[in-house]
């Protein structure tokens, strides 16, 4: 299944890239949450957290990496900054490709949620 992530990787779509390397590419979100908001993906397709295997804990924590490398480059690591990866409907993935949004350049409260809703579990 491809999404709008494989065809930024692929060059169909545009986007503002900040950052790639063999395994990732970084982007700004369309979106943005955040006066910095990036998207950081594996170049890999895996599509949600739950379907991450052993073999892939080293891409996952490549995704960490390239955001610290980031917030280092881009001189928002001390002040700090948010990277989140939301997994399936509930958890707020709209995109299934999994992805860290790195978000800065504000301080963030807490809880991230905005909706706040119980639900049955």
């Amino acid at each position: 299944m491809s999404t709008i992530f494989d065809k930024i990787i692929s060059r169909e779509i545009p986007a503002e890239i900040v950052y790639e390397d063999d395994l990732s590419l970084a982007f700004k979100d369309i979106n943005p949450q955040a006066p910095v908001h990036l998207l950081i993906i594996p170049k890999q397709h895996i599509a949600t957290i739950n379907d991450i295997t052993e073999e892939d804990r080293e891409i996952v924590g490549h995704l960490y990496w390239v955001a610290a490398k980031i917030a280092a480059q881009y001189d928002f690591a001390k002040d700090g900054y948010r990277v989140v990866m939301n997994c399936n409907e509930d958890g707020g993935q709209s995109v299934y490709h999994i992805h860290l949004h790195l978000l800065a350049g504000i301080t963030m409260g807490w809880p991230p949620f905005a909706n706040n809703r119980p639900k049955q579990v």
